[in-house]
């Protein structure tokens, strides 16, 4: 069996994009044993017409990229792994209508209740219609936020709080316009943005959500924050020097909260050193999870990797839990299917 209740047999699979989360999807699909590559979309016309394979590292398929949503819909795959880089409601609705399901790494589909009223309806229409169902996973948010609580609180009987911390070294990321533009490293800190705080709201916040409603618990609200850490000297790091007195770590942190206790709680931290001018405690690229309840736990999940060579393995933390996902996605009756309501997740290992 590939999975709990789940009938061994070959999946025709569509890769939906090749960012850096869905080449190395993209290459899982053509190496897995009961998975096979059925078409590749993808949005750049100069890599239309090349062979799959050739675009993730892989020995030829024979399967050309297409930038035509139409040739892929002609399919008719058992699902689509749909990794763009921003979200397309028509384009989701239009997939599962045609009857192929779909397992995404964007974070829309956590929680149904979550979502804006009128989308949901769209893309329960759209299931309903395709006999299909649709499941966002990854690492995190996903694994870490929802497949291993769910395993961790089996063993409880009384939650009093479980809190997950991401920590993400990225002194080694040579990425400048991502960590000084976009994450704003290196800058003055001012208030942290409104919108990125929505952001991690909407993609965490679901997930735990989906998580308290599994183990029957009440939250009164989810809240976010984020916080920024300076340094105390001049950094020089992989993607340019940050100064004295200009943002070197930020943290994020998401909270399900109950009668004004923090219940169910994630928090990111990044950081380009340790020596900031805040008592954060800060630890090595990887998770730590702590629970307390009746049968407190406090672990660590570390990523054995160099960090010169994290940004070229780490997509497969995100990309193969969705890989190995397929099956049990395709299993699922129609609908917005959360990791409490799939089977668990199984890999096929070669």
């Amino acid at each position: 069996m590939i999975g709990a209740s789940v009938p061994e047999r070959t999946y025709r699979v569509v890769q939906w994009a090749t960012g850096n989360i869905g080449t190395r999807a993209l290459r899982g699909v053509i190496e897995h044993p009961h998975l096979a590559l059925a078409g590749l979309y993808v949005h750049t016309p100069d890599k239309a017409g090349r062979d799959a394979g050739d675009l993730c590292g892989a020995e030829s398929t024979g399967i050309t990229a297409t930038t035509d949503i139409d040739d892929i819909l002609a399919l008719g795959a058992d699902c689509v792994l749909y990794m763009p880089r921003s979200f397309d409601l028509a384009e989701v609705c239009r997939i599962l209508a045609s009857g192929s399901n779909i397992v995404t790494t964007r974070g829309e589909f956590h929680h149904a209740s979550a979502m804006d009223p009128a989308a949901r309806s769209e893309v329960e229409a759209a299931c309903a219609l395709g006999g299909t169902s649709i499941h966002s996973t990854g690492s995190s948010p996903g694994f870490v936020t929802e497949a291993l609580p769910l395993v961790l609180t089996s063993i409880q009987r009384n939650l009093d709080r479980l809190a997950i911390d991401e920590f993400a070294d990225l002194s080694q990321r040579n990425t400048p316009g991502i960590l000084f533009d976009i994450m704003g490293f290196g800058r003055e800190p001012t208030v942290f943005e409104d919108y990125r705080i929505d952001h991690i709201r909407s993609n965490f916040g679901p997930s735990l959500q989906s998580v308290a409603d599994a183990l029957g618990l009440r939250l009164d609200s989810v809240e976010a924050r984020g916080e920024f850490a300076t340094a105390r000297e001049q950094v020089s790091i992989a993607a340019g020097t940050i100064d004295p007195g200009t943002v070197a770590a930020q943290r994020v942190t998401v909270t399900g909260v109950r009668d004004g206790e923090a219940l169910l709680q994630f928090r990111a931290t990044w950081y380009c050193t340790t020596d900031v001018a805040v008592d954060w405690d800060i630890r090595p690229t990887g998770w730590h999870i702590d629970i307390a309840g009746d049968a407190p736990m406090d672990i660590d999940i570390r990523f054995p990797i160099p960090l010169e060579r994290m940004s070229a393995v780490s997509p497969s933390y995100t990309a193969n839990r969705a890989v190995n996902a397929v099956p049990v996605v395709c299993a699922a009756a129609p609908g917005i299917r959360t990791t409490a309501e799939l089977p668990q997740v199984l890999a096929a290992l070669r």
